[in-house]
């Protein structure tokens, strides 16, 4: 039997260069499922995305996914990426493992935690709002520290300069007075030892940043400043609090996962040529 891919509309463009277009998974022909693919727009035309790969329940345990993600990669290679990248719900332990043996690499994860009551701060720390003067120079390091991240881990510094700025747009388009944004600073025995970047929407909130400064490492505070996410995003009707870490931040995940935080989605990657 022949597995292949048919596609079912004409591909889309953009003028940055996006391409993307769904496909049919045929099996001699016959509709087994489908897959979507696309350029990845956080980082340009030559980083692909399978968006979406859907193997009908009739058909599944016979090799038709393994066989449709590596016709896949081949249309991305045709399209000029050198890398493509999926995520996958963290419940779908077959696609996982899947993934992991056509070479995919875990990234980093989305994590989350049902919220139920304020944790108390340890004695002798306190949180106070970030003053718009404290906000530039924050915003500052905070993005370059991001693009940073990515940039370690395989992405063009341009790209990964251009996604830093384009998120802080978007999530703080109007600075600190930005709606559903809280920005905090943690402080104990009366000095500055971090800063929390907390947003809320919709009953649910998410942490985009925590920080501590450098001479303050290594004391717990980290610890300190997830419980006041969790203490903030009460107080403002959240009642989940989600939260996106690279997975070789050993210190991070370990830190997440004993406070309870529990993985919802994987996100992985492989280079194509």
């Amino acid at each position: 039997m022949t597995t292949t891919l048919r596609p079912t509309a004409p591909e889309r463009r953009t003028e940055d260069g996006g391409r993307s277009r769904t496909y049919e998974i045929c099996v001699n022909s016959r509709p087994v499922g489908s897959v979507d693919l696309a350029t990845d727009h956080r980082f340009g035309p030559r980083f692909g995305t399978i968006a979406r790969l859907v193997v009908d329940e009739p058909d599944r345990g016979r090799g038709r996914g393994t066989v449709a993600a590596l016709a896949a990669e081949e249309v991305l290679r045709g399209w000029g990426c050198g890398q493509v990248a999926v995520s996958i719900p963290a419940s779908a332990t077959r696609a996982l493992g899947l993934a992991g043996a056509l070479g995919y690499t875990e990234r980093n994860r989305s994590m989350a935690k049902p919220l139920a009551e304020a944790p108390a701060l340890p004695a002798g720390s306190t949180a106070r709002p970030m003053t718009e003067e404290e906000f530039p120079a924050w915003q500052t390091a905070g993005k370059a520290a991001y693009a940073a991240h990515w940039a370690d881990r395989g992405i063009p510094r341009a790209q990964a300069l251009a996604k830093a700025e384009r998120d802080h747009a978007t999530a703080l388009s109007r600075g600190p007075a930005t709606p559903g944004a809280v920005l905090r600073v943690l402080t104990h025995g009366g000095e500055d030892v971090g800063t929390l970047w907390l947003a809320v929407r919709d009953g649910a909130a998410f942490v985009f940043d925590v920080l501590v400064g450098a001479a303050h490492r290594g004391r717990g505070h980290g610890r300190t400043l997830m419980r006041l996410a969790e203490r903030e995003s009460l107080a403002a009707g959240a009642r989940t609090l989600g939260l996106n870490v690279f997975t070789d931040n050993i210190p991070a995940l370990r830190l997440y996962e004993s406070l309870g935080y529990e993985p919802t989605d994987y996100h992985l990657y492989k280079p194509l040529f």
